[in-house]
C-alpha cells in the first residue's frame, strides 16, 4: 500500500471545452489526448508529488461542463480541498460565464477551500480574446487564492499548477496541525488532567498502602 502523509481532492470546473480532462490527462500521465471527448458527468485520476520531502497524494476529479450535469458536479464541491476555475482566452463565453460558476462554488464549497483560476490554451495566441491582465483582474475582485494561465498542449504551466495546489494545501494542513498540538500543550499545561493523569491519581495511593 503506497504511504502518503496527506491526501487532498482537487475538483476542476468550468464550462465544457475549456481543456479541464486536458490539463489533468497532461499532468497525470504526460499526454495530450487528441481528439477528447466532453467528459460524462464526473471522472478523477490520481498522483503522488512531493512537497517538502513528504509524499502528497492529489485525487483530481474532472466534471462535466454541460448544463444538464450540473446537478451531479455540484456534489462534489462540498469535501473538495481545492477548486480549480478554468476558461479558455480564446473563448469569451467561457469567460463571461465565471461570474454563474462562481457563484456555484460559493453556494456548495467550504468557504475556506483553496480557489484556483486558470487561464487555459495559451498556445491560441493568435486566437486569443481575454487578456491576461483581465483573468488575473477577475482574480483579485473575486478574492481567489492565485491565477495562472496554462496550456495542455505545450504543458505551459501545467505542472506549477498542481504542484502550487499541492504546496499550498500541504503548508495550510501543517499549520493547522501545529495549532493543535499547541493547543492541547496549553491544555496540558494549564492543569487539565488528562486520562493518565487520572490513572496514575488512582494507582499511586493504592501502591503505597501497608
Amino acid at each position: 500500500m503506497e504511504d502518503y502523509k496527506y491526501l487532498f481532492k482537487v475538483v476542476l470546473v468550468g464550462n465544457a471545452g475549456v481543456g479541464k480532462t486536458c490539463l489533468v490527462r497532461k499532468f497525470t500521465q504526460g499526454i495530450f489526448p487528441p481528439g477528447q471527448s466532453a467528459t460524462i458527468g464526473v471522472d478523477f485520476m490520481i498522483k503522488t508529488v512531493n512537497v517538502d520531502d513528504d509524499k502528497i497524494k492529489l485525487q483530481i476529479w474532472d466534471t462535466a461542463g454541460q448544463e444538464r450535469f450540473r446537478s451531479i458536479t455540484q456534489s462534489y464541491y462540498r469535501s473538495a480541498h481545492a477548486i480549480v476555475l478554468v476558461y479558455d482566452v480564446a473563448c469569451q463565453p467561457s469567460f463571461d460565464c465565471l461570474p454563474e460558476w462562481l457563484s456555484e462554488i460559493e453556494t456548495y464549497a467550504n468557504r475556506r477551500v483553496l480557489k484556483i483560476l486558470v487561464g487555459n490554451k495559451v498556445d491560441k495566441d493568435e486566437e486569443r480574446e481575454i487578456p491576461e491582465r483581465i483573468g488575473r483582474e477577475f482574480s483579485e475582485v473575486n478574492s481567489f487564492d492565485y491565477f495562472l494561465e496554462t496550456s495542455a498542449l505545450d504543458a505551459t504551466n501545467v505542472d506549477a499548477l498542481f504542484e502550487q495546489v499541492a504546496t499550498r494545501l500541504t503548508h495550510d494542513m501543517k499549520a493547522a496541525d501545529q495549532r493543535y498540538s499547541s493547543y492541547k500543550t496549553d491544555r496540558n499545561a494549564s492543569g487539565t488532567v488528562t486520562l493518565s493523569d487520572r490513572v496514575n491519581n488512582i494507582i499511586s495511593p493504592c501502591c503505597g498502602r501497608n
